[in-house]
């Protein structure tokens, strides 16, 4: 008889584990969720279906352009009870937000049993976009480290990749360069090989266009805009060398290169007026795309070019709970599945930006869009501390975008320039303290 009830006891206990349902005491929540208007978001709009039907969660989503988002969050967040549950939001938000007390540290839902996958392997995720996108109060304030703090997950994770034209480096039995040399040589030869084809695309125009190519060279020619105590060193021989390979690839590039946005880069690329574009991975399924590209199924990638190391850009989005959330346990459990293996591999073969190291190296994953796996051997490389995230980058960034500007087309002295943008930054860190303890 004894036997008999333990027998029983035992299968009751299997049977409750074989059809536990952590989602069970969430069936019927309603999450409304802030997206931008983005490639990778509106791959994820296709798979939300999916989570609805296994975990009985319904997902509402405000999908709006970027800017408009950033003004919205900034509306909900500042409120006692906000309307939204999860958000998505680029890295300089993410030291807005925190600094601020308004995103939810996942340390209490990550230990809570009842809500934390332990399949989920976390160290599957993409490293440099953990630290970018997800980490705060650590090294820096804005890096891993003893001191940090995980307060998002990297979700549309972007980084820098070399597109060149696989027929007109074939026609003319060019090497796709793997070092800078070789990269700022082919991006010469191509206006003399190929009349009325530039060499590269980049960003250009003044402001942040201009900024940002900078500073996609600065890291892998051995630059930083900062040393580890706050000074300025954008000017030092790296600092100028950046410069000089931004100013190089502008001179040998498409008629209108010092007014080229991002969008005018690419669009430069699409329509096959460049032979080369060196920017984000999201482009890559516009490229793809006959409605949009003039170039589909001539374009190879291969990883951001060698300086005195590797270093792509850190770019994307992550996912984060506000803390005036009002279904926050259910809103983690939507963003543990949008980020977990299976999650990851969906939104990828619905075109988006998957955040793992093995959704790129995934063979269906490969089989529809054959580069993802370079795009993972790129994200390996990914630098997390390539710009600086701190509350003043805005204004000093401004300035070195429309310094640089001025390098580009009216030949200021580059050493002159960096100098007195140096020279700036280091009043602005100044008035805002980052020099009190020294």
């Amino acid at each position: 008889m004894l036997k008999t009830i333990k027998a029983s006891v035992v299968a009751t206990l299997m049977a409750g584990t074989a059809f536990a349902n952590p989602y069970a005491d969430y069936e019927g929540t309603t999450l409304i969720v802030n997206f931008p208007a983005h490639p990778h978001y509106d791959a994820v709009m296709k798979i939300l279906p999916e989570f609805t039907k296994e975990t009985g969660i319904e997902v509402e989503v405000d999908q709006l352009p970027y800017l408009k988002m950033r003004e919205r969050q900034t509306l909900e967040l500042g409120q006692e009870e906000g309307e939204y549950d999860l958000i998505a939001y680029v890295v300089f938000s993410k030291a807005d937000y925190v600094y601020a007390d308004q995103l939810e540290n996942l340390a209490k839902y990550v230990m809570n049993p009842k809500l934390s996958d332990p399949n989920y392997d976390a160290d599957d995720l993409i490293d440099g976009y953990v630290y970018n996108i997800g980490f705060a109060g650590g090294n820096k304030g804005y890096l891993e480290g003893k001191t940090g703090s995980l307060f998002g997950i990297p979700y549309g994770s972007e980084t820098s990749v070399l597109g060149y034209r696989k027929d007109i480096f074939d026609k003319h039995g060019l090497d796709v360069p793997q070092t800078y040399d070789e990269m700022l040589d082919i991006a010469c030869k191509i206006p003399e090989l190929e009349p009325g084809m530039g060499g590269l695309s980049s960003r250009a125009a003044s402001g942040h266009h201009a900024s940002h190519a900078f500073l996609l060279h600065l890291a892998p020619l051995g630059g930083r805009v900062f040393d580890d105590s706050w000074n300025p060193i954008v000017n030092n021989a790296a600092g100028v060398k950046a410069a000089e390979a931004l100013k190089t690839i502008v001179d040998c590039g498409p008629e209108g290169a010092t007014n080229f946005g991002f969008g005018e880069a690419l669009g430069a690329f699409l329509n096959g007026d460049t032979a080369m574009f060196l920017d984000t991975t999201v482009v890559a399924g516009q490229i793809d795309n006959p409605d949009k590209s003039k170039v589909v199924g001539k374009v190879g990638w291969a990883l951001h070019p060698e300086g005195v190391r590797r270093g792509s850009q850190t770019g994307g989005f992550g996912i984060g709970i506000p803390a005036n959330a009002e279904n926050k346990e259910a809103a983690f459990l939507l963003m543990q599945w949008l980020t977990s293996k299976k999650g990851d591999k969906l939104v990828a073969l619905a075109g988006g930006n998957p955040s793992r190291f093995s959704t790129h190296a995934d063979a269906d994953v490969n089989a529809k869009f054959p580069h993802m796996a370079t795009f993972g051997e790129a994200l390996k490389h990914a630098d997390p501390d390539w710009r600086p995230i701190i509350p003043v980058w805005g204004k000093i960034n401004a300035d070195l975008g429309t310094t640089l500007s001025k390098v580009l087309t009216e030949d200021l002295d580059i050493q002159d320039a960096l100098d007195g943008v140096a020279e700036r930054t280091k009043a602005v860190m100044e008035e805002a303290g980052y020099y009190t303890w020294q």
